[in-house]
């Protein structure tokens, strides 16, 4: 994970580096740092253990000024959070680096530069980054004419040694007029300003000083100077690479009333869901051009689905995955995405891969596309960032338009994934006998589903009284039934995310084979209980949880007469049919966000973990 800032300019980019930090914490927040060459010519380093505001606590107390810098928040994956082990690392006091990602070969690299003389003060994977370009820039200083160019030539050489997947960031005390940046399965962004140029993991960290980006290309570098940016591609040509300009993010970028950003990308699901759907379907049917020019060719030739993702993308589709065989009657299947790459897998023919990310920099849904994707019809993701590596390396798309999603644990991408997958279904369905008088009335639900998650927030006051029944609890069971045991999957997800809470999920009828075990006084259940034909099963379930003695917590259908089978009960519209995982999904969010606060948990950044998992 980890996210990177970086900067030249005519002004002090002390303020600039750390505002970036500031919009890219949710990459990590073990540690940070910064680095910025002093108008003496000299490294003035900066790190501190903990979040971003340590670090702007500490420039306050001990200010480092300079017009050439780079910075780092940190998410731990080699060596434990401390201050030793934050970025910037520095190379015998005039090269400074910043790295996202993993080297998979440092050991043999360290060893090697310890043999050459070189001493580490860490225990990451990113100090040997610094002390090879180091030893690779003073090689070429030896045995080349002075030119400009050899900290570029030197960082190039450098990364033909790394093995993994990592974005860097470069300066040196000796080329003071250049930051030198690259990438190889990480996400870097050139932001272009006017006499000044930055560098970033995600354009949302440069919004306060641009609005126009340059994405690299894997394995590009680039040397960035304040009024000249030259980029080479992996085998060393010069390219140019096109500026886009990005427009109406900066606001939503903001907590703005809202205590939490993940309170507040809640309560934008009714629009975020909206702008889904926007310009995707007529009054009657599913628009197919929104999924690209190839996409009707692709879709009349697919027999089969194959989806991949991690995480709550996953617990999408899964869900996705009852919908495609009861609704478009195609086979589906779905896999984490890390699993997939690793194991041998038969391919049946005419399979349609689909990938889905909210930020499409995921590394192990990008891993496993790239490594599988020849054997597949086609591909298409569902992703939420149009610049990302998934949405460049996938022939379809369809972006879930839901703004930037700043809480790690995700909200709004959930429920605008599963909009953007239904759309899909429609549009492969009609191919599979689902006929135009249903899909108008699918389409019709689609059309009423903002109004809905309107009405669902509406019992957020009630759900948070509910929340108090979970504050000395240290366990929980989520049950759903058929297309709802996904949402039970990622209601749990969401509870462990942000409270802490020991949260698992089991499709419902599994109780009695296991789970029952665990269930007493202590262990509240959550279970989801649309109006639905497995709801007499379920309720069967609910009555095995109070036989025991268990707790239960029932979201269910204003039709469904649950008061018998549960202790507490929060009642949903009951106009929800066919899209009910979508609207079920919100008071589980609620419900856990309410919990968090209870618990006094980090809600928008807890602990361990990320937003964009850029590491496998």
């Amino acid at each position: 994970m980890c996210g990177i800032v970086g900067a030249i300019a005519d002004r002090n980019v002390t303020p600039i580096l750390l505002e970036g930090l500031r919009r890219l914490e949710y990459r990590g927040y073990d540690s940070a740092g910064l680095v910025v060459r002093s108008n003496q010519g000299s490294l003035e380093r900066l790190r501190c253990l903990g979040k971003v505001a340590e670090l702007v606590a500490a420039e306050e107390a001990t200010p480092k000024t300079g017009h050439l810098g780079i910075s780092h928040t940190r998410w731990a994956t080699h060596g434990a959070p401390s201050e030793d082990n934050a970025h910037p690392h520095i190379s015998h006091n005039e090269l400074a680096i910043v790295h996202n990602g993993i080297i998979e070969n440092y050991v043999p690299l360290r060893d090697e530069l310890k043999a050459a003389g070189y001493e580490f003060s860490s225990q990451t994977d990113s100090e040997a980054v610094a002390h090879l370009i180091h030893r690779e820039l003073k090689n070429l200083e030896a045995n080349s004419e002075a030119s400009s160019d050899l900290l570029s030539k030197a960082v190039a050489l450098a990364m033909q040694k790394l093995e993994g997947a990592y974005a860097i960031a470069v300066i040196n005390t000796r080329y003071p007029d250049q930051l030198v940046a690259g990438r190889k399965g990480s996400p870097l962004v050139i932001g272009i300003g006017i006499g000044e140029h930055f560098v970033a993991s995600d354009q949302l960290a440069l919004l306060p000083v641009t609005n126009r980006f340059m994405h690299l290309e894997d394995g590009d570098m680039a040397c960035i100077e304040a009024k000249k940016i030259t980029v080479v591609d992996i085998q060393g040509n010069p390219v140019e690479r096109a500026i886009s300009e990005l427009e109406g993010q900066q606001d939503s970028a903001e907590k703005g009333e809202f205590r939490h950003y993940m309170l507040k990308e809640i309560y934008e699901q009714p629009h975020a869901v909206q702008q889904t759907l926007e310009g995707r379907i007529d009054h009657e049917k599913v628009l197919e051009s929104a999924f690209g020019p190839k996409a009707s060719d692709i879709f009349d030739k697919v027999k089969n689905i194959q989806i991949l993702a991690c995480g709550t993308s996953y617990h999408a589709g899964v869900v996705a995955r009852y919908w495609f065989e009861s609704i478009a009657g195609i086979p589906c299947q779905v896999e984490i995405a890390s699993e997939f790459r690793y194991r041998k897998t038969v391919v049946p023919e005419n399979t349609l891969l689909i990938t889905i990310s909210q930020s499409g920099e995921t590394a192990d849904t990008l891993a496993a596309l790239r490594s599988s994707k020849d054997r597949f019809i086609g591909s298409l993701c569902v992703c939420n960032v149009p610049t990302s590596s998934l949405v460049r390396e996938t022939e379809l798309n369809l972006l879930t338009h839901a703004g930037p999603e700043v809480g790690v644990a995700s909200t709004k991408a959930f429920t605008t994934q599963l909009t953007a997958l239904f759309l899909l279904v429609l549009a492969v369905g009609r191919r599979f006998g689902l006929t135009a008088e249903k899909e108008a009335g699918y389409v019709q639900e689609l059309r009423e589903l903002p109004q809905i998650l309107k009405t669902v927030l509406e019992s957020d006051k009630d759900i948070e009284a509910l929340a108090g029944h979970f504050g000395d609890k240290n366990h929980s069971l989520f049950l759903g039934r058929g297309v709802h045991y996904p949402v039970a999957m990622e209601g749990a997800l969401k509870l462990k995310e942000i409270s802490y809470i020991h949260a698992e999920a089991y499709a419902a009828g599994e109780l009695k084979h296991g789970p029952l075990a665990l269930v007493d006084q202590d262990m509240p259940v959550v279970a989801v209980a649309p109006n639905d034909e497995l709801v007499d099963k379920l309720k069967s379930n609910l009555q095995e949880v109070r036989a025991r003695g268990g707790q239960l917590f029932v979201f269910a259908d204003e039709n469904v007469n649950v008061s018998e089978d549960a202790a507490h009960v929060i009642h949903l519209p009951a106009k929800i049919k066919t899209l009910s995982p979508i609207a079920y999904s919100v008071p589980l969010q609620l419900l856990s966000y309410h919990v968090a606060l209870i618990k006094g948990t980090d809600v928008d950044q807890p602990r361990n973990l990320a937003k964009s998992v850029t590491v496998e």
